[in-house]
């Protein structure tokens, strides 16, 4: 069976989540908890258990943004409070991104990146065997800031968590 034709990036609408678009982030990244490679989660999350982290997300602040392919929401990208409450760390953020797997390695993932980028300093924790990540990552501009070596217990298998930092305003 052949691929689908790699989307033209001018295809890819990227927007601001709307609460409508949750059930498609949610199943999105649920793709991703089995792998043990993207997520420290080991259970899939509902629909319902995401409403609240959506809701926190103040699209001026600390925006959702979905990227879209023909109306279907392929991708999402997600900027976090970093350690919330801790007003020293107000002027940075935690990036989450997310591919759908369908559409992974087509342009999405630095397309949401890209677009997201614009607070002082953001932050990615990726898993130490997610080897695509870090190259998307570096590819953007990150560095890495740090590693934490075996952090992280899949069923007994421990790994580490690799913490990948971007400047972007000075």
């Amino acid at each position: 069976m052949s691929q689908p034709p790699e989307p033209a990036r001018d295809q890819i609408q990227i927007r601001i989540a709307r609460l409508g678009d949750l059930p498609s982030i949610v199943a999105i990244y649920n793709q991703a908890v089995p792998t043990h490679q993207s997520t420290a989660n080991t259970t899939p999350y509902t629909v319902e258990g995401r409403k609240a982290w959506f809701i926190e997300h103040n699209p001026e602040k600390r925006p959702i943004f979905v990227a879209t392919l023909n109306n279907r929401v392929v991708g999402w990208c997600s900027l976090s409070w970093y350690r919330p409450g801790r007003a020293a760390l107000r002027f940075t953020a935690e990036i989450s991104y997310y591919v759908d797997t369908s559409h992974q390695g087509r342009g999405i993932g630095s397309s949401l990146i890209r677009h997201a980028l614009g607070i002082n300093n953001v932050v990615a924790v990726v898993i130490d065997r997610n080897e695509s990540s870090r190259r998307l990552l570096e590819k953007m501009g990150f560095e890495q800031w740090g590693f934490l070596p075996q952090v992280l217990d899949f069923d007994g298998q421990e790994v580490g968590e690799y913490y990948y930092g971007k400047r972007v305003s000075e």
